[in-house]
């Protein structure tokens, strides 16, 4: 898993553009510079960023709550917290707090008897509360039954979450669950799940990309959240390629 991070850093845009950087420096020469520039470039425009989610996000289209298949669980997966909060404050939540929302609107609609949050925590170990133990409670208040809320164990990434819900549904006897998780996500988490053996119905959400949205001329100014999506994209793609050859 460290091996699969520290070399999916140096094929993304950054590692890439320092690592030809440094090839100028040695070399004295200008043409790796010159190439750098370029990868930032093509890396931060919306043109490219948009693409690459877009890929990803258009595998598995969103589907209304009221018409997803019926299953024996609901599983948001984690990664919708952000930076704790002091003692006594709302939740800090990320961008991706659509996975809650999700899953709280697949129970409304009885998709599901039973709602199952991961219990995601960062590596810094900063949080007193994993992600499922916020969305957990954040469930109970908005009137789902403690009797219907589950939690898997602690996890550290997506394989983990898999493993962690395959153990759950063995020993309920789950036969198909709901994964909700962001929609660039989907293609890479509905790999492992599949790859522990669980039906999984995908239910896409916090998409990033518009559909049917033509090029513009503001997608080729180069702009840092564009940087962020491309890396993201291909984190995903290469994160995706890793599991299937290494498991």
């Amino acid at each position: 898993m460290l091996l699969n991070k520290l070399l999916s850093v140096f094929a993304l845009p950054l590692g890439v553009a320092l690592l030809l950087v440094l090839w100028a420096l040695w070399k004295r020469q200008r043409w790796p510079a010159a190439l750098a520039a370029a990868v930032l470039y093509f890396s931060s425009i919306g043109a490219v960023s948009g693409g690459l989610i877009g890929l990803l996000e258009t595998r598995h289209p969103a589907l209304p709550p009221a018409q997803a298949p019926h299953a024996d669980a609901i599983v948001v997966l984690s990664g919708f917290q952000g930076p704790p909060a002091p003692p006594g404050q709302l939740p800090n939540w990320s961008d991706a707090v659509d996975r809650v929302e999700g899953g709280l609107a697949l129970w409304r609609a009885q998709a599901a008897p039973r709602l199952v949050f991961t219990g995601g925590r960062n590596s810094a170990g900063a949080r007193t509360r994993s992600d499922g133990e916020l969305a957990r409670a954040t469930a109970l208040e908005r009137g789902v039954p403690e009797s219907a809320v589950l939690l898997t164990r602690d996890v550290a990434n997506t394989a983990e979450e898999a493993a962690a819900v395959a153990e759950l549904a063995r020993r309920h006897g789950w036969r198909r669950i709901i994964l909700v998780t962001t929609g660039w996500h989907l293609p890479r988490a509905l790999a492992q799940f599949r790859r522990q053996g669980l039906d999984c119905v995908p239910f896409p959400v916090d998409f990033r990309a518009e559909p049917g949205r033509g090029i513009r001329f503001l997608d080729f100014v180069p702009r840092a959240e564009s940087l962020w999506e491309t890396e993201t994209a291909l984190r995903e793609c290469y994160g995706y390629v890793f599991y299937r050859l290494f498991g």
